[in-house]
C-alpha cells in the first residue's frame, strides 16, 4: 500500500532539514495548541518508543515544541499519512532542532473494518499475552485494536532497525498507540514520487536498480525481507531510492513463508525494471539474495 502523494494546495509551504527535505517559513497563530495542534508528545513516549541514537539534529525534542497537523499526505485501506509540523513556538526556524516537517501514519481505529494485514506475515513472531492471542485469532473487536497496535509497532521496530543497518528508509522518530512518526521524505508540501512514477533515462534507471538490490541485500544479510516490495512503496527523492511501508518485514528462515515472500519481492522488482527496459533477472536476484542470508 503506497501512502505518499502530493498535499492539496491549503497546506503552507515548508521543507524539512533531513536528508529527505528542509523547513522554513511555518508560523504559529499562538503559542497555546490551537485548531489542529496538539502538544508534542515527544515528552511522553518511553526510551523503547523513541527512534534510534544518535539522533539527527533536526529531530524536535523539547517538552516545549507543538504539533501542527498540516493536512493529508495520503489515505489508505489500513492506514492513513498526515503531515506534522513539530515546531517549538517563536524559536529560530533555521536552528536545527527547533522546527521540522514528520510524517505521521496512523493506522485506523476499529470502528473501521478494511484493516487486512494478511497473517502470512506475523508467523513466526509472538505475542506474550494469552488473551491477545485468542483475540487476534477470533478477530474480535478488541483483537483488531490490538492487530492495529501491533501493525504500528512492528513497523516503527522494522524502521529502526534498518535505519540502523544503514538501509535507506525514513528515520523513525516515535511511536505511540496507534501513530507512527517519522522523516517526511519530500520537497516543501509535496512527497518524494514513487518508483511507479519515475521516468529515467537508461543510465539512471539502472543506477535506481542498483539501489533497489542494494537495499534488499542490505536487509537479507540481517535474515530479512520486505516482503511487499514494490515500484509503489519505493520513493525516489533527489535520486536516492527509500524505502516505507515496512510493518509486515519477515525473518526470511523463521517464517514458514519468509523465502516465498522473498522471491515475490524480487519478481515485483524486476518484472517493473523489465517494464522498463532495463534487462533484470527476477531468479539471478533471489539466489544472490539466498546466498547473503546465509553468509
Amino acid at each position: 500500500m503506497n501512502l505518499l502523494s502530493s498535499l492539496d494546495d491549503t497546506v503552507p509551504q515548508g521543507t524539512t532539514a533531513s536528508p529527505f527535505g528542509a523547513a522554513s517559513d511555518l508560523r504559529f497563530q499562538s503559542t497555546e495548541p490551537g485548531a489542529d495542534q496538539r502538544w508534542s508528545t515527544w515528552p511522553a513516549t518511553l526510551p523503547s518508543e523513541r527512534g534510534p541514537e544518535p539522533r539527527p539534529d533536526w529531530l524536535v525534542t523539547s517538552a516545549a515544541a507543538i504539533d501542527t497537523e498540516l493536512g493529508v499526505v495520503k489515505t489508505g485501506k489500513e492506514a492513513d499519512l498526515f503531515l506534522i509540523e513539530r515546531a517549538v513556538p517563536d524559536a529560530p526556524a533555521d536552528v536545527p532542532g527547533n522546527r521540522s516537517l514528520l510524517a505521521a501514519k496512523r493506522y485506523r481505529t476499529t470502528e473501521h473494518s478494511d484493516f487486512h494485514r494478511s497473517a502470512i506475515y506475523t508467523e513466526g513472531r509472538g505475542t506474550r499475552r494469552t488473551r491477545d492471542m485468542r483475540a487476534l485469532t477470533k478477530g474480535t473487536s478488541y483483537g483488531r485494536a490490538i492487530a492495529r497496535v501491533q501493525w504500528a509497532y512492528a513497523e516503527f521496530d522494522a524502521l529502526g532497525r534498518l535505519f540502523e543497518l544503514g538501509a535507506a528508509v525514513p528515520y523513525p522518530v516515535q511511536v505511540s498507540e496507534t501513530e507512527v512518526l517519522m522523516e517526511f521524505v519530500g520537497e516543501g508540501r509535496v512527497a518524494a514520487p514513487r518508483l511507479a512514477q519515475v521516468r529515467a533515462k537508461p543510465d539512471e534507471l539502472r543506477d535506481l536498480f542498483h539501489q533497489v538490490a542494494d537495499f534488499m541485500r542490505t536487509l537479507a544479510f540481517a535474515g530479512l525481507a520486505h516482503g511487499d516490495l514494490s515500484p509503489y512503496n519505493l520513493l525516489v527523492h533527489r535520486g536516492r531510492v527509500v524505502a516505507i511501508d515496512l510493518p509486515q518485514v519477515v525473518d526470511v528462515v523463521a517464517n514458514p513463508q519468509g523465502f516465498d515472500l522473498l522471491h515475490r519481492d524480487c519478481v515485483n522488482v524486476c518484472d517493473w525494471f523489465t517494464r522498463q527496459r532495463l534487462e533484470c533477472d527476477a531468479e539471478e536476484l533471489f539466489g544472490e539474495l539466498i546466498a547473503d542470508v546465509y553468509r
